[in-house]
């Protein structure tokens, strides 16, 4: 019970006050430095290493679809096939146009090797020669035009077979079979997610420290996912935009993480979690800290043993329990560590150990009528 009692009084003594010494004694302790693990944590957005948009090159109906959203595809593989009747068609005319002009090509040669010979023996002229020549290179050019048209119509005609450019995963698909697509449609998007890029950006002058040190230097980072769990494996800052965004002041950076399970997905969000150590840390307990519009505030002891409202700044990140003081704090200031809420910035106090105080209230516990102990517990 006096056990209970004490940790009541205690509590008391912490944020709503501080138990009835019958004196003007508060604890103090000098603040010093020990090491501290912190973090700092990143909005950051999930892609894959690899995501490449799949639009056809030709226009006309789907008629086949040949996987499923989420489904694993390697590349080259065929994922659509366009309606491909009018482009066959287009193909086998540009070949008969080539067998054509052959046949041509074929018979001004006979007709230029025999104007030839006819020359040789002075039969025919030079005129004439010329132009059983110049019939046979017109032909040959003819030739090339009809092959090229056909070679045209040849990959017009594989264009409506869609293929993935990548390995990776089939995003979602907009589009059922027999629907009108043209080249402004995305009929999927294959990413490759073997491995993960993770976007996050930093400060402008956090961005200055990390490439004066070098992306290298900075600790292995952990991926926080939209459920608030961590991802089991950790990665590594790999690259660092080399662009200030003007609209936000701020530098992109990417960390790789590796996803043998296909656990992370692209498109999806989370936060990066970037550990740090601070071996001088300046730790003290958050029930010593008072806060007053967003600014938070001590007591340190003074000359005369008076209280000055003094006011810190801390760590951003914390553990719920402690500050990590940056700012309004330096080793061996004095601060209150029990009751500030009976303090008012000037007052007079007497300094005692954190551990006289809990003596004082042991002590007091002890001495306390069944009616103070009924009337602690109910507060």
């Amino acid at each position: 019970m006096i056990a209970a009692l004490a940790a009541t009084l205690v509590s008391c003594g912490g944020g709503g006050g501080r138990p009835n010494f019958g004196d003007n004694e508060y604890p103090v302790v000098a603040a010093g430095t020990s090491s501290a693990d912190m973090q700092t944590v990143y909005p950051a957005s999930i892609k894959g290493i690899q995501d490449v948009e799949i639009r056809p090159k030709v226009s006309g109906f789907l008629v086949q679809i040949n996987v499923k959203e989420g489904q694993s595809v390697s590349a080259g593989q065929t994922l659509f096939v366009i309606d491909n009747e009018t482009y066959q068609a287009q193909v086998r005319q540009a070949q008969a146009t080539v067998n054509t002009v052959q046949q041509q090509v074929n018979t001004s040669q006979l007709t230029y090797e025999n104007a030839k010979q006819l020359h040789a023996n002075k039969v025919i002229g030079d005129y004439e020669l010329q132009t059983s020549q110049n019939a046979y290179e017109s032909a040959k050019a003819q030739l090339a035009q009809a092959q090229a048209a056909l070679a045209n119509a040849k990959e017009l005609l594989g264009f409506c077979y869609v293929k993935s450019p990548a390995t990776g995963v089939v995003g979602t698909l907009p589009f059922k079979k027999g629907a009108l697509v043209s080249g402004a449609d995305v009929l999927t998007t294959v990413a490759n997610i073997s491995s993960m890029d993770v976007y996050f950006s930093v400060t402008e002058k956090e961005a200055m420290v990390i490439s004066q040190k070098g992306i290298a230097s900075l600790p292995s980072v952990k991926l926080q996912l939209a459920d608030g769990s961590v991802y089991a494996h950790e990665g590594k800052v790999s690259r660092m935009s080399g662009v200030i965004d003007v609209a936000t002041g701020s530098v992109q950076l990417i960390a790789s993480f590796p996803n043998p399970d296909k656990v992370l997905k692209s498109g999806a969000t989370g936060n990066i979690v970037i550990p740090r150590v601070n071996s001088n840390a300046i730790v003290i307990p958050q029930n010593c800290v008072s806060e007053v519009q967003n600014k938070k505030f001590v007591y340190l002891l003074s000359e005369g043993n008076k209280v000055k409202y003094t006011e810190i700044k801390v760590d951003p990140q914390n553990d719920g329990n402690t500050y990590i003081v940056t700012e309004g704090l330096k080793v061996g200031d004095k601060y209150v560590t029990n009751g500030v809420t009976k303090l008012s910035d000037g007052m007079e106090i007497v300094p005692i150990t954190p551990e006289r105080y809990q003596q004082k209230i042991n002590e007091q516990a002890k001495a306390m009528s069944a009616g103070d102990i009924v009337g602690a517990m109910k507060k």
